[in-house]
């Protein structure tokens, strides 16, 4: 079993093209269940509050525009 990023790399290149398919498949939803968790600890530790009220106070400003 690769216990390194270089033989992780070098076993990702003996795949064939369905096995690199699913591999891709595989790799995109943990990639985005690995963002999503760190999306939802930052919030609950408040680290996007400050950009969050920035966004409001542009906002309340007028300094926004509709998508």
């Amino acid at each position: 079993m690769p216990r390194t990023v270089k033989e992780i790399e070098r076993a990702v290149e003996q795949l064939t093209q369905d096995q690199l398919a699913e591999f891709r498949a595989w790799y995109e939803k943990f990639d985005a269940a690995t963002w999503d968790r760190q999306i939802e600890e930052d919030i609950a530790a408040g680290k996007l509050d400050a950009l969050a009220d920035a966004a409001i106070a542009d906002h309340k400003a007028g300094r926004t525009k509709k998508l």
